[in-house]
This record gives structure tokens, sequence and C-alpha cells, in this order.
């Protein structure tokens, strides 16, 4: 067992700390291709999209990009999860936790902002927006300072949705746009991750994402946007998250858009925080220096993708190697 853990280490380490490279492939230019980005989150859904039945999903990424097994923070709560997924940092960085999300308005004078402020910056009339069902985003994640449009229909993914479909059948064409869905999460705390009603949870979600899907398409802004839909972290098999199995760290990265890879996998390295990297690059905007998301590999047809900068972040390097090898063993007992 121990020279299992240390070939793993090692083969590890030497794909984290390779150097960064960008390289191309064949097809259309996507930095900058897109107009919209729509990140659409699934707060406690994990990788869990693939064992459930969802027409409207399969229907949405046919021609898109999946991964079932990109790895949430290995602190798998919302807070720290959410927070990386729209700072591009991990939570050691952004150091966001539920309780402070709850209790603290976040300003645009941060040393991590969200790609919100990114993309404020380099556009400065643009529209931004989010609608969530879990308030803490709205007030403690994204900043308050930069007019982002900023909606809460309370706890109720149904109202979530009805939101969105009202927001763009009013005719708002958003640069930036951000949703959270919280239902399976509530239904995966109550009753885990194999039971028939988180499954059937996650159902019910879908056809709101293919709701939200269609009014996003109706109303002409699919033909230059990027749309995506991503997890915070999954459950264990009785209920609950925070630890770092299998069923918790694995989450979903799903991605289409008219420069995406039809059928891409992306790569064994992508990671929730990705989709800060990736919405950046799609909408033209340069990443700051200490991101620590990347665009993964062949996620865009003239992308082959680049290792993750590891001399931003040393100690997440470290910690998500050595959890990792601790995920994999465990999960080979069902964890």
């Amino acid at each position: 067992m121990k020279k299992i853990i240390s070939v793993l280490l090692c083969v590890v380490l030497a794909l984290l700390c390779a150097v960064p490279a960008l390289a191309v492939c064949d097809g259309p230019e996507s930095f900058g291709a897109y107009k919209h980005v729509f990140i659409i989150g699934v707060d406690g859904a994990g990788r869990f999209f693939n064992e459930a039945q969802t027409p409207e999903f399969d229907r949405i990424f046919e021609d898109g990009a999946v991964d079932y097994t990109a790895r949430a923070e290995i602190i798998t709560t919302s807070a720290q999860n959410w927070g990386a997924i729209l700072t591009g940092v991990s939570f050691l960085q952004h150091g966001l936790t539920n309780d402070i999300t709850g209790s603290e308005e976040r300003s645009s004078d941060t040393e991590y902002p969200t790609i919100f402020k990114y993309v404020r910056d380099a556009m400065p009339d643009a529209e931004l927006a989010s609608i969530v069902n879990w308030d803490n985003i709205s007030s403690g994640i994204i900043e308050n300072d930069i007019n982002v449009t900023k909606l809460y229909p309370g706890n109720d993914d149904e109202g979530v949705c009805e939101a969105v479909c009202d927001y763009f059948n009013a005719g708002n064409a958003p640069s930036l746009f951000f949703v959270q869905l919280d239902s399976v999460d509530h239904v995966g705390h109550e009753l885990g991750s194999k039971a028939d009603e988180y499954f059937k949870q996650i159902e019910k979600v879908d056809g709101y994402l293919g709701r939200m899907y269609n009014a996003i398409e109706a109303n002409g802004l699919m033909e230059d946007g990027l749309f995506i839909v991503v997890a915070d972290h999954g459950h264990t098999i009785p209920g609950g998250h925070g630890g770092i199995t299998k069923r918790e760290t694995d989450v979903t990265v799903a991605v289409k858009g008219k420069t995406v890879v039809s059928g891409g996998k992306m790569d064994l390295i992508t990671r929730n925080r990705d989709v800060a990297a990736i919405a950046l690059y799609a909408l033209g905007v340069e990443r700051p220096d200490h991101m620590t998301a990347r665009v993964p590999a062949c996620l865009f047809r003239d992308v082959l993708g680049e290792i993750r900068f590891v001399k931003n972040d040393y100690a997440d390097r470290i910690l998500s190697s050595l959890s990792w090898i601790i995920t994999v063993i465990t999960g080979m007992f069902g964890f």
C-alpha cells in the first residue's frame, strides 16, 4: 500500500509541477468569441447528473463537452466552492466560508475578486446579473459595488427558474450571468446520494435547466453564448458533505458553445474552479496572474489546455495531491 501511495504521489506531483503551456489545435479562435456566458450552478448535485434521467441536460450538451469527475475544493462546502468557482482561486486564498458569506457584504476592494469584477473592469457598460436561491452568493461572494443586477426570488428553485425566464423574455442580454439552484442539496442532506428522492430532484432540476436554456435560446443569445452547468459538491451515501470522498468531490462541469469540442471530456485535472478561467477566456478578458483556474484541455477546439499554475498556490497543490490520493483509495471501497 505504501508503494502504491508513493507512486501515485509522484505521478500527481509530476503533473502539477510541469511547466505551464497553452497549445493550439485546429479550430476557430475561442478567446473573445462569445458575447454572453451563462453559468448555471446546481448545489449538491456532484457527479450525479450522470446517474439520473436528465433528458434536458443530455439534449443541451449533446454537442458540448461534459466532465462528471471534475474535482471540487477539498473542503466540500458551499461557500468554499462557489467562492472558488467565481474567483478562480482555492478556498485557501479566497477565505470565504458559509458563516462569512452570511454575515459580511462583499465589495470589490478585496485581494481575490470574482469574475464579475474582471468583466466589469474590461466592459464598463456590460449587463451583469445573478439570480440565486442561496442569498449568501449575492451578498457575500459577488461584489455589491460593481453594478451587478441581483435577484433573490427566495428559497425556491421553481421561483428562480421563473425569474430567469422572465429576465430573458424581458429582452435582457447580459455579458455574464450566474444562477444557483439549491433544492438538490436540501434533499442530499436529508436523504443522501443513493436515495431515489435525490435522483428525482436532479431530474426535476433538469426540467428547470431545459426551461432556462430555452428562454436564452429563444431570445437569440446562444448564437454567441457559452452555456455552463457546474456543481459545487456532491453528497455522501447517508447525506451531507464536507469531506473528500469521491461522492463529495467528483462534480459535473458541462459546457456548450460554438467553439466547444463536441463530445469533449476535458482532462484529468479539471476542477470546478476552472469555470472562472473558461468564462473569462470566452469573453476575451485576460485572466489575472494570481488565478489558479485554467482552461481544460480541448474544451475549446483551438485550445489543448494548460498545466495548472503551481506557483500561485503551493499549499493548495500539496493538499489537493494528498487528498486526491486518499479519495482514490477510499473510492475503491465505494465511498
